[in-house]
This record gives C-alpha cells, sequence and structure tokens, in this order.
C-alpha cells in the first residue's frame, strides 16, 4: 500500500473544446418526465407544441407500458423511405443495421449538476461504410437534437460541403434515430457524423443520472453518475449501443472548479469553458476499443486514496469525504486481486489506472465499467469498527467479481446479450479464485456450493426457467437475463468444466480465448473451440470429443438432470439413467423437448473414499437412455456420486444406498468430504419434496446434524429446513415442527454460544451467525431476550456503537424490533438517519421492516416510496423485501403493492427491480386464494410488466408447486414428527384457562 501520482499520457487525438451550443431546431427523443422538464425550459412554440404532441397520449416504452405509434418526425416530412417503414410491432427487429461500424467518438457533455439538470451536449462519431446505404442509423433516447447542427461530412474532407441529411427521424419503439441523406454514402469509405443535443441528469439511476448525500455539515451535494449496461448509454449521447459495435472515445466533461470528474481514461488536460467563468473542460485520454455500455463517467466533490502497489496500473478510490476513512479495505484489496488476475490469466491489464468509486444511489451493486468501476456504498467500503465479517466478505468478492470483468467483459466482451453469461457466468466464477486468493480461510469454494450452485438448482428446477444462453431483443428482454441463471449457473457449469478439463488445461484455454479475442467480441462457440484446442493438447478430451459438444447441452437448454443410480444386487455395479429434475411435474405442459445432457460422472465409495479426484471417470452422452458403471464395492459399502458436487446435477440413489449413507453420517460423518455431506442433504431434501424420495429417508438424513460441526453442512440443511417451517408458518402442526427444529438447532447455538468473539475464525463467526439467526426466529427464549437486552443497553447509550457486535446486528436489531414496539422503532429509524456507513444503514434499514405492529409496517411502506424520502431509491425495494419476510408484514406488503402499483412503477423506474419485488413478497404463498391473486395481478397489467412478466410467471409457478407440496406432504412430515415424538396438539388436549 503506498500513494502515488498519475502520469500524465500523451492523448492519441485532440479536438477543439466543445462550444456552447446555440438554440435551434429541436428533435424530439424523450420520455414524458423528461418532456415536462424540457417543457420549462424550451419555451419556443413550434417545440412546445411538437413535445406535447407526441408525449400527451404516451408512457415510455422502457418502463414497460404501452406506447403508439413507430415513427416520430422531428421535422415535417413526406412519405417515409420504404426501406425505414415500421413494421407490425411483432415482427419488429430492435437491431441496428450492419451498414455502418463506429470507429471513434468525441463526446462533449456539461451538465448542470447544481443548476436545473440539463446537459449540453455534443457528438461526432467517425463510421466506416460497411454496405452502401442512405441512412444513418444510431439509438438515441430523452435526448433532444439540434437538428440545424446534425452534419456528415468526409473524413478526408471535414471542411468540405459534406452530405446533406434530408429528414431526422426518430422510430421510439427501437430508440433509433434515423438520418435520411441525400446521397448513397461510399462502401469502405469512412465520414463523420456530428450534432449537438440537450439532455437531462434523470433521478431513475440509469443513463447519465444524478443523486445525492448529505456531508457532516448537513449540506445536500450532487453527485452526477452513469449506469450504461445493457442500453442506456443513447440517454448520455447518441451511439452504436450494442457491446459489437466497439469503438475508441474520447471524452470531455465540464465541470464547476469546485468539483472533480473522472471517466475510463486519465485525464489529459483541463482548461477554462469559454465564456463561463467557474467552469473547466476535463479531457481524458482516448480508450482502447470498447463498447458502449462500459463507457463511464462521475462528477462529484469526492475525495480519494491511492495505492502503486501494482506498478503499471494507478489505483485509486473515490469516496464523499465523510466516508474516505471506510476505504481502506478496498485499497488494500483492489490491488493485489488485480495482480493476481494479471498473473492467473497471463493477460496484463490494458488500462494505466483503475479507478473504483463509491456512489451513494445505484440501482445494482457494482458495475464493472473499464478503469472505473462504481459502486454502491454498501459494496465498497467497510468500517470494522461497525460492519460485520459478512460485510467485509461482502466487500471483497464484490470487488474480485468487478475486477474478473475487466478481462470477461471488457477486454472480449460477448457479440450480444445472448452470451450475457459469458460475461456474468465468468466473473462469478473468478471472484471466488480472487477471493481465495486473499483470503484463503474463507473457503470460498465451500460456500458456493452452499449460496450458489443449490441455490440456483432450485430456481432452474422450475420450468418457468430458461437456458443460459437465450436469444433476447428488447430491452426488456435483456434485463431479465441478468439473474441467478446467467450469474450461479453460469459459474456452476464453468466450475464444472474447470473440473472436468483440469484446471491446467482449462487456464490454457481460457488464457488462448481472452488473448486470440482481445479487444473484440465472442459467442460462446468460440470459447469451447479454444477450450477444445487446449483439451486435445492436453489429452484432457478424446480426439473425438468437443467442448462445444458436451455444454451445448447445459447452456441451450434449461434445467439439468437428476441422475439415478441403483445397484446391483451384489452391489459391484449400478445402472445410471437420467431425467430433468422439476420440483412439481406439470402433465399438462407443452413443453415436449426431450431434455438429455452430457453428464461428467465422478463417484468414490466406502472402501477406498477418495473426494480429490473431480476429473470425470465416465461419461453419460445425451444420446444414452442408460449406462452401467462397474468395479463398484460389495453391497454393504455405500457409494457417493458427483464428488465435491462439481457436476451441475443431483444424485438419486436406492433405498439401501440411502440407508448405508445415513448410517456412515451418523457413525462418523467425517469421513465424507464437508461438500458432499451438504450435498447429500441438499439432493435428499429436494428428490422428496419433487416426491422422488421418501421424507422419511430425507429426513433420517438430517439427525446426523447434532454432531456436525462446519458451517456449509448447516447452512445447506437449515436452508431446507427453512422450506417446511414456511410452508407451516400458517398451518396446525406448526408448533410440532417448530419443537424439533429447536431440538436440533440448540446443540449448535450452545456450542457457538450468544457472545460474539472477534478473534474466532471467519466460517466459525458465520456458523454463530447462522445458529442465531435462525433460534431467534423460532422464538427461542435464550436468544430473543440476549437480543433485546443488548438492544436497550443501546438504547441508554446510543453514542456507543460496540455494545452490539457488528456480527450480530442483524439478528439482534431485528428480535429486538420484532419483540418491540415504536419505542424500539423510532431509535431504529433515528440511527438510520444518523449512520454514515452503508452497511450499518443497510442492516437497519431490514431490521426496522421486522416489527409485528402492522400500523408501523404501513407507515413504513408509506415512508418509503416517494419523492423527497430519506431513504434513498435504490434502497426502497429492501424495505419491501424485509416486510415481505415477516411473516405479520407479508400480507400488509403484498396489498401495498397491488393498491399502490402505479406509484412504485413510476417510482421505482427499473422494471426488474419491481419484478424482483412480486418474487419477494409471494415466496411463501401456499393457498389457492393466493395464486388467484397472483394470475389476476399479471391479468390486471398485461403489457406493464416488461422484463417483470418472467418474475410473475415464477411467482405463480412457485405459489403452485407450495400448494402441490402441501397436498402430498402436509401430512406426512406430520406423520414424522408425531412418529419421533413431535405430536401436534389437537383442540382436545390444549388446556383452556378460565379468567
Amino acid at each position: 500500500m503506498g500513494t502515488g501520482t498519475m502520469k500524465e499520457v500523451e492523448v492519441e487525438e485532440s479536438v477543439s473544446p466543445a462550444t456552447t451550443p446555440s438554440a435551434g431546431n429541436l428533435g424530439c427523443h424523450i420520455n414524458r418526465r423528461l418532456a415536462v422538464f424540457l417543457g420549462v425550459l424550451f419555451v419556443s412554440a413550434t417545440v412546445a407544441v411538437g413535445v406535447l404532441a407526441y408525449y400527451s397520449s404516451s408512457r415510455t416504452l422502457e418502463h414497460g407500458h404501452k406506447t403508439s405509434g413507430y415513427y416520430v418526425p422531428l421535422e415535417p416530412v413526406g412519405d417515409l423511405p420504404a426501406a425505414i417503414v415500421a413494421r407490425d410491432k411483432d415482427e419488429i427487429d430492435i437491431r441496428l443495421p450492419k451498414t455502418l461500424k463506429p470507429l471513434h467518438y468525441v463526446v462533449k457533455l456539461q451538465p448542470f449538476i447544481n443548476g436545473n439538470f440539463s446537459i449540453e451536449g455534443y457528438v461526432e462519431v467517425e463510421i466506416e461504410v460497411i454496405e452502401p446505404t442512405s441512412n444513418i442509423t444510431l439509438h438515441i433516447a430523452d435526448i433532444i437534437t439540434k437538428n440545424e447542427t446534425i452534419k456528415v461530412v468526409p473524413s478526408d474532407d471535414v471542411e468540405g460541403p459534406g452530405v446533406e441529411v434530408k429528414q431526422n427521424l426518430y422510430d421510439k419503439d427501437r430508440n433509433f434515430y434515423i438520418g435520411v441523406l441525400g446521397e448513397e454514402l461510399e462502401l469502405g469509405k469512412r465520414y463523420i457524423l456530428s450534432m449537438e443535443f440537450v439532455g437531462l441528469l434523470n433521478d431513475q439511476l440509469i443513463g447519465f443520472y444524478r443523486s445525492t448525500y448529505t456531508d457532516e455539515d448537513g449540506n445536500t451535494r450532487w453527485v452526477a453518475s452513469t449506469q450504461f449496461e445493457a442500453t442506456d448509454a443513447r440517454r448520455a449521447f447518441p451511439c452504436f449501443d450494442e457491446p459489437a459495435m466497439k469503438a475508441t472515445f474520447e471524452i470531455f466533461l465540464a465541470r464547476e472548479t469546485s468539483m472533480s470528474s473522472i471517466s475510463n481514461m486519465p485525464k489529459f488536460e483541463t482548461f477554462p469553458v469559454e465564456g463561463q467563468d467557474g467552469w473547466v473542460w476535463d479531457h481524458f485520454n482516448t480508450t482502447v476499443p470498447m463498447s458502449t455500455y462500459l463507457l463511464a463517467f462521475v462528477i462529484s466533490d469526492y475525495t480519494h486514496i491511492d495505492s502503486d502497489a501494482n506498478d503499471h496500473v494507478l489505483f485509486r478510490v473515490w469516496t464523499r469525504e465523510g466516508a474516505i476513512q471506510q476505504a481502506d479495505l478496498a485499497l488494500k484489496t483492489g490491488p493485489v486481486v488485480l495482480s493476481f488476475y494479471e498473473e492467473y490469466f497471463s493477460v496484463p491489464f490494458p488500462l494505466p489506472k483503475q479507478d473504483m468509486i463509491a456512489i451513494p444511489a445505484f440501482t445494482g451493486g457494482s458495475m464493472e465499467n473499464w478503469g472505473l468501476i462504481i459502486y454502491s456504498e454498501s459494496s465498497l467500503l467497510y468500517d470494522p469498527a461497525v460492519s460485520s465479517a459478512a460485510d467485509k466478505q461482502h466487500v471483497t468478492v464484490i470487488i474480485s467479481h468487478e475486477l474478473a470483468h475487466q478481462w470477461f467483459g471488457d477486454l472480449v466482451t460477448p457479440d450480444w446479450w445472448t452470451d450475457l453469461w459469458l460475461n456474468e457466468g465468468f466473473a462469478s466464477f473468478v471472484e471466488n479464485i480472487g477471493t481465495d486468493h486473499v483470503e484463503p480461510t474463507w473457503k470460498m469454494w465451500e460456500q458456493f456450493v452452499s449460496n450458489d450452485l443449490q441455490d440456483v438448482l432450485e430456481m432452474d428446477s422450475l420450468e418457468s426457467s430458461h437456458p443460459i444462453s437465450i436469444p433476447v431483443g428488447s430491452p426488456d428482454e435483456i434485463d431479465q437475463i441478468f439473474d441467478s441463471i446467467s450469474y450461479s449457473k453460469g459459474a456452476s457449469v464453468i466450475r464444472m468444466m474447470n473440473h472436468f478439463l483440469t484446471e491446467t488445461t482449462f487456464r490454457k484455454g481460457v488464457t488462448n480465448y481472452l488473448n486470440g479475442k482481445a479487444f473484440s467480441n465472442a459467442e460462446q462457440d468460440d470459447l469451447w473451440q479454444y477450450l477444445t484446442d487446449a483439451a486435445h493438447e492436453d489429452d484432457t478430451l478424446p480426439p473425438d470429443m468437443t467442448v462445444k459438444e458436451v455444454m451445448d447441452t447445459w447452456t441451450l437448454q434449461m434445467g439439468y438432470p437428476v441422475i439415478k443410480v441403483v445397484r446391483s444386487s451384489d452391489g459391484t455395479s449400478a445402472t445410471l439413467t437420467q431425467e430433468r429434475f422439476l420440483l412439481v411435474k406439470n402433465e399438462n405442459s407443452s413443453d415436449t423437448h426431450d431434455y438429455k445432457w452430457w453428464v461428467p460422472l465422478t463417484y468414490t465409495s466406502q472402501d477406498n473414499p477418495n473426494f480429490n479426484n473431480t476429473q470425470a471417470q465416465v461419461w453419460m452422452k445425451d444420446s444414452e437412455a442408460e449406462i452401467t458403471v462397474s468395479s463398484l464395492p460389495e453391497k454393504d459399502q455405500w457409494v457417493i456420486f458427483n464428488i465435491q458436487e462439481t457436476g451441475y446435477y443431483r444424485v438419486d440413489y436406492d433405498d439401501d444406498n440411502w440407508n448405508l449413507l445415513i448410517q456412515q453420517l451418523s457413525t462418523d460423518h467425517q469421513v465424507i468430504h464437508v461438500i458432499n455431506r451438504a450435498q447429500i442433504i441438499d439432493d435428499a431434501m429436494d428428490l422428496a419434496r419433487a416426491g422422488l424420495l421418501s421424507y422419511n429417508i430425507a429426513m433420517s438424513v438430517n439427525e446426523y446434524l447434532k454432531t456436525e460441526a462446519e458451517f456449509i453442512a448447516w447452512n445447506t440443511a437449515l436452508h431446507n429446513l427453512e422450506y417446511l417451517e414456511m410452508m407451516f408458518t400458517r398451518k396446525g402442526a406448526y408448533g410440532a415442527l417448530k419443537r424439533y427444529l429447536l431440538d436440533l438447532l440448540i446443540p449448535l447455538y450452545n456450542s457457538v454460544g450468544f457472545e460474539d468473539n472477534p478473534n474466532d475464525p471467519h466460517l466459525e463467526t458465520y456458523k454463530r451467525v447462522l445458529a442465531l439467526s435462525n433460534a431467534c426466529h423460532l422464538d427461542y427464549e435464550d436468544c430473543v431476550q440476549n437480543s433485546v437486552s443488548l438492544f436497550q443497553q443501546w438504547m441508554q447509550n446510543p453514542s456507543n456503537s460496540s455494545i452490539v457486535s457488528p456480527n450480530l446486528k442483524r439478528t439482534v436489531y431485528c428480535t429486538a424490533i420484532a419483540a418491540g414496539g415504536e419505542e424500539e422503532w423510532n431509535f431504529g429509524w433515528n440511527q438510520y438517519l444518523a449512520s454514515n456507513v452503508g452497511s450499518e444503514k443497510s442492516t437497519l434499514l431490514y431490521a426496522l421492516g421486522c416489527t409485528k405492529e402492522i400500523w408501523i409496517l404501513s407507515r413504513y411502506l408509506d415512508m418509503t416510496f416517494y419523492e423527497g424520502s430519506s431513504i434513498q431509491k435504490r434502497d426502497a425495494p429492501t424495505v419491501f423485501y424485509s416486510i415481505s419476510d415477516n411473516d405479520v408484514g407479508r400480507d400488509v406488503a403484498w396489498n401495498y403493492l397491488r393498491d399502490q402499483w402505479d406509484q412504485i412503477y413510476d417510482y421505482i423506474g427499473i422494471v426488474s427491480k419491481v419484478g424482483d419485488m412480486i418474487l419477494a413478497v409471494s415466496y411463501e404463498f401456499n393457498t389457492n386464494e393466493e395464486k388467484h391473486e397472483l394470475e389476476v395481478f399479471k391479468a390486471d397489467h398485461a403489457g406493464e410488466l416488461g422484463a417483470a412478466e418472467q418474475t410473475v410467471d415464477q411467482a405463480i409457478e412457485r405459489t403452485g408447486n407450495n400448494i402441490a407440496w402441501l397436498d402430498h406432504n402436509y401430512e406426512v412430515i406430520v406423520q414424522w414428527l408425531q412418529d419421533h415424538g413431535y405430536e401436534a396438539h389437537k383442540p382436545s388436549s390444549i388446556i383452556m384457562n378460565d379468567n
């Protein structure tokens, strides 16, 4: 760690400073909110009429609402050319024509962040003609063009008369600006398109947007920042906004002298804005070739700390001044991980600097903009006196994830969003490698199995799942695939490849892929070819077998198999079959696809347990109905398939082998690798949930847990048992299940103790938090009393932040607020307002949703979803999630969502976030009435849901699955509990006390 200074980098190209655009003929490319705003700025009668005529009849397509019409002329025109007449909406192709290729942009932006939030802009883009064309089509949204400034000139004759722009048109459904030219552009020739425009620093957390924070003196400070992925660079400046349309960018940002600006590349020079005192232009070095969605800029009054730990990359962490002391972990971790990745991939980081900045309002946890990674505060900042071990891991993992993107996504970018998983799956896989390098005692690969692999196996067992690689078109469709399938399933199948190819071969193929496709674009078939070549060189795959042949079965079809292992009568061989695993099979399903996979099989046995050989021992082809595995031990010895759960599949055994595994777990569970113990628990419980295994066997697997000491096994077990608890919450036998769960949990609770020990190993701390959170949730008296006592002590001495250990805060805060009333809630709220630490604010925000007072929950929702709320807009869904997770609050949240749909929808503005809220509130739905309510909700908002439609379908399917589960298994579980001494009290046995 150390300090460093920015080296001046020679600029590759230079242009004159942007001039202040003059008023003139304006074209409309704006949504309704922006139209209202710009109506104040521009009072020209002709412009006002044009804006109002267009926008009075529509809502924005980006927010999922219906719109009317396809083309809106930016100036009066006659008949449209046949080549660009709009087609029927159902057939519309949202992709840009392939006639032009962008080469280089010059972008000049002057955002009035401390004024009226308008943006004066200028863009010029050099284009190469791939096919002769008389139109220039690019993306534009929420922007007004100054049509008289639009020019097209040959690159080799910029002072000449240029090419006439006859018409300026706008296709609002596709966000297309279309310049109709007076002559055809020549094949192979280069031209420069330039224009001035006006935009808006919006408050929707997309494009180039504004946010605020309050400084230590109570003053409101403004920040202008960007979020362009996936399709929002077009909101900042006109551009070819597709990932394959890579180009170089030269950025000029105008700012007030009291502020600073940063972008992807180092700053080249600063000079005054002509005629505007107190304003300067920052001119940044030209970028490497990159996609528009990775461009970024921030204007703020932030400060930064620097590191020169990497000898060729300046590393800086930026925060508001009052939080700079929380940046030490990021500055320590980032350069180490970056240097490690350079070594691991054998590909150097190609930029001269890497900035990381924490923004007060950011829609996601983080964004991998090349050379300027933007984070939410809770994803980058860490205060050891206030933040927990989980917060430290979260920050480390997110940094590792985003730095992995600098190679996977930034250096090599998917050709189209169909292969988003090449970005997110790889980063989600590599984040564990980076974090493990920094913190090897955290056992990240064990955590991955429990937190990522097993979690996504559950989602991928729904009929409403989708393939990893899936054709998408519209922004709504693109937004829908930023989900756990792209992230966690993507990472899981990459992990599977890493094992069946061996890490040496896998790394060789990946390095060749990164070098071969650097500064370019790729499809998954490109990766398959590089990995196949490496595998054939290393003899880790037979010459007649390819990675594509195997992996297409995992990426081009949804779901995964359950491998059924049935051993012979003497046990020495087994017949293996595969079928798609579904939690509930729909006999009326219209899906007739024959799901089969290439499955890498690994196994070990009791006579010689070896849990280290994770390379495929046998392959089960997608063309094989069954295979036989021989050389197994005698029938009194167990076998385990899927060593360390490296394969993306479940395993079901015959009852005899299940009983052998149960016996081993009860006598000496440590003989079995901890990951496979977690696998056995997870497979057994989900197989039983799907009706493929008896609950007598599945519940018997859990009996050994009283002697289990490892976090990962407990984490998996309690996650699975949580499903039973959720389904029983409103049933008469809940008390019996609760007693069973406490009997299972109390030994663990006693072993870890309530008092936190800061010197405990990381996963021991995690185990304590797991035990306490579950015990308090189940109303275990000792846990509740300790939590309430600590919270009361804190209320009496609110300035003492050490009373409640950071690791116990989430449990203590939630439990005490649930047990208390208005006084406890108001105290928590005031602490939220006073806190300067993002992770602490998040913890308090969630805990406030734990109250059992319905009127307070209703007030909390009312306090959240409105402009001017004390809760940041990006945090509003957290409030809703917390209340939805509260047994008392679930109905409150669901009713509020339905009653205030328009308000919530317009306020959040990001459709996928609203979809997540629907999924959260319905997670425990298990009645026909609730399923009907979801179906009515979907019907009532048909055409408005956009990217949320898939999550609503998942919510409906999940609710149907829950109903079916109760119908088939409620009495089975009740009987099992009764057989094991946990009888559900019958009305006749309850003693009534007369008052």
